[in-house]
């Protein structure tokens, strides 16, 4: 693994182009919801939207169409770049192929977000939507159209995510590498990873994280075993998908979870652990937790992931480590909140948590309310005052 370590970990200089800057995302620890959840451990967010397309899918990306360039696979003026994606991973090419001037097709299943296909076209990528309820062997699913452009379009070539080892791979030698250097260059009193905690959707990051990690452990010894101790890498699965276990069925939240085993997934031990379930209430509510207790804009997978990790750390299995104030737990938050602000689950307004010690004329929305005499989103109400206000005037009153 030496061989392809990252000589940096921050951006330095003047960059060559947003390729530079896939990548390099920081690790953030989640300090007020670890404490509202009194876990003593070291809980953090390795934030994946600060890379240059919006999400953990870009590393893999800008891989495979570079592998790709090195093998002769993908030839300039010619080929024309066909993938099946939930959307991200089409983010990441299609920026890539708009850098390097490849054409790119995506085909994408209905229920991805709006957002996702006004990125893709703005890059320029053609889209073509398939059937959400497409089971992922059917010529009409977002795979099987993918095939079916490739073998009748002169040039096309499917880097397909699901099998190609640069994906595992942008993991094993690029975020692993990432994270491990945030541990050692932090203050914190260990540099190991106690929980890695990841959402599966062909499985790449999780399984490349995990790999590398393995490799590292299988190499110490002695006094640095000792202090290292094991990594508990554990996956989280949504409800209807059965990668975790469970009979296929539909779902809200992307870019996780599949009805088939992509290829690149490892998904036993010694790589991963453990698996965990979760649904999209209990996703969707974690994601806002993250923006608004931690002002991390992050998107639906995120918030599974995060709702994965605390359910375990609430476990028998995961209670030593959430007592352990020495202990680093690391939550890969896979991509943003833009691709998702027209959905409904983030459209929907909550009912506003009212600190129980305050009284409710004392609460901020409360305060302004009275001030200004009105609902705070009262337009209308306000135009029709300034409607009258204006005719008193013409009327000289």
């Amino acid at each position: 693994m030496s061989g392809e370590l990252q000589s940096q970990h921050h951006w330095q200089g003047v960059l060559d182009s947003a390729l530079d800057a896939v990548g390099h995302t920081p690790l953030i620890k989640l300090q007020k919801i670890a404490r509202a959840e009194g876990l003593k451990c070291n809980l953090m967010g390795k934030c994946e939207f600060f890379s240059a397309g919006g999400s953990v899918k870009d590393r893999i990306a800008k891989r495979m169409v570079e592998e790709a360039e090195k093998e002769g696979r993908l030839i300039p003026g010619e080929s024309i770049v066909i993938e099946p994606t939930s959307g991200n991973t089409g983010i990441g090419l299609a920026l890539a192929c708009a850098i390097k001037g490849y054409k790119c097709i995506i085909t994408l299943p209905a229920k991805m977000s709006l957002e996702k296909e006004v990125m893709l076209r703005s890059l320029g990528a053609e889209i073509v939507r398939t059937p959400t309820e497409a089971a992922w062997d059917s010529d009409e699913s977002h795979i099987g159209i993918a095939k079916k452009l490739q073998k009748s379009i002169k040039g096309g070539i499917i880097l397909d995510q699901y099998s190609n080892p640069n994906n595992p791979l942008a993991h094993y030698y690029g975020t692993y590498e990432e994270i491990t250097y945030a541990l050692r260059t932090s203050d914190l009193p260990r540099k190991d990873i106690s929980l890695l905690v990841a959402g599966a959707g062909t499985g790449g990051t999780i399984t490349g994280i995990a790999r590398a990690i393995r490799n590292y452990e299988s190499k110490l010894v002695n006094g640095d075993a000792a202090s290292h101790g094991r990594t508990i890498v554990l996956a989280v699965d949504p409800e209807g998908s059965i990668l975790g276990g469970g009979e296929p069925g539909n779902y809200e939240v992307e870019g996780i979870g599949y009805d088939f085993f992509p290829e690149v997934l490892d998904p036993k031990p010694p790589v991963v652990d453990k698996w965990i379930k979760t649904d999209d209430e209990e996703a969707f509510a974690a994601t806002k937790r993250l923006i608004r207790e931690e002002g991390l804009f992050v998107g639906g997978s995120s918030g599974s992931a995060l709702s994965g990790a605390l359910r375990f750390l609430k476990s028998e299995d995961g209670k030593s480590i959430a007592a352990d104030p020495n202990a680093n737990v690391v939550v890969i938050l896979p991509d943003g909140v833009r691709n998702y602000i027209s959905k409904p689950w983030f459209l929907e307004t909550s009912k506003r948590p009212v600190n129980e010690d305050i009284d409710e004329k004392e609460d901020l929305h409360s305060t302004i309310k009275g001030i200004i005499g009105r609902e705070l989103n009262d337009v209308a109400s306000v135009l029709k005052q300034s409607e009258n206000q204006g005719k008193a005037l013409e009327n000289g009153d």
